[in-house]
């Protein structure tokens, strides 16, 4: 174990200790409303190409039915300047192949915008009509139409797909790691309800984009929402930074007033 993990560790130790035996109601019903300015349409995306595949048979699934589905679907490469690549499966419900192109590029820059590191297991992104919820796994993102309108209007359509793709992309290793689960018990609490009564299919996506808002977008969030982040997910934000995880192209830094620490050597160590 490295002294990264130790550190963490030893302090999951001390606070499950020191905690109270009920632990604190969560701040938040779910983090995805908290703030649209984490990821925004003026931010940049590693988006580089959309490329014509022609009609496919894929099997995706649809909310619309609660089930999978097996269509013709028109499919799209979308390639992304980090070297990553994503099928986009539409569904041929959209019509024509220019219609049908039209929903591939609303999204396929949206997902350019999120860190590298939600990214790297999403191998294909299915896209429905119908208002249903977003959802990730399956190395997929799931989009449907009209949800994303509305998420649009809320203005968090990109913090929606920074919680799919969490799924998709950390879930796997982390949701049941041994430090995460120590880390889980070191924190007072989860940061929403949603994480607490999921805390194995929802924790981690739930605390990784609030942890993003702070190490990346400390100049956007107000500085209540900053402090409510890091005296509940003490252990959690310091799980996360151990992970050394690639979040370009977000551009992230220590949050303002926080100790600054040589990364070489203390990277994982909580600032106060």
């Amino acid at each position: 174990m490295n002294l990264h993990l130790r550190r963490l560790l030893a302090v999951s130790v001390v606070v499950v200790v020191g905690m109270p035996s009920r632990a604190a109601e969560p701040p938040f019903s779910g983090t995805i409303f908290l703030d649209g300015d984490i990821i925004t349409a003026t931010d940049p995306s590693t988006f580089e190409s959309l490329t014509e595949a022609g009609i496919g048979r894929r099997t995706m699934f649809d909310r619309r039915v609660n089930g999978w589905v097996t269509l013709d679907a028109l499919l799209f490469d979308a390639r992304y300047a980090d070297g990553l690549a994503i099928e986009i499966q539409v569904n041929p419900e959209f019509g024509d192949r220019a219609e049908a192109r039209t929903q591939a590029m609303e999204y396929a820059p949206v997902i350019g915008r999120l860190p590298h590191c939600l990214r790297t297991d999403v191998e294909t992104v299915w896209i429905h009509p119908g208002t249903e919820p977003f959802g990730g796994g399956n190395h997929n993102l799931l989009i449907h139409t009209g949800q994303a309108r509305r998420y649009e209007r809320d203005g968090i359509l990109e913090e929606t797909l920074v919680h799919e793709a969490s799924h998709t992309s950390l879930d796997t290793t982390h949701a049941r790691a041994p430090n995460w689960r120590a880390a889980q018990a070191g924190d007072a609490g989860f940061i929403s309800t949603y994480a607490r009564d999921n805390p194995d299919r929802e924790d981690v996506a739930e605390s990784f984009l609030l942890y993003l808002a702070l190490r990346c977008r400390s100049d956007r969030i107000p500085p209540a929402l900053a402090g409510t982040i890091r005296r509940t997910m003490t252990c959690r934000i310091a799980y996360f930074d151990t992970l050394n995880l690639d979040l370009r192209p977000m551009v992230c830094s220590e949050p303002p007033g926080a100790k600054q620490v040589d990364h070489k050597t203390e990277r994982g160590r909580l600032v106060p």
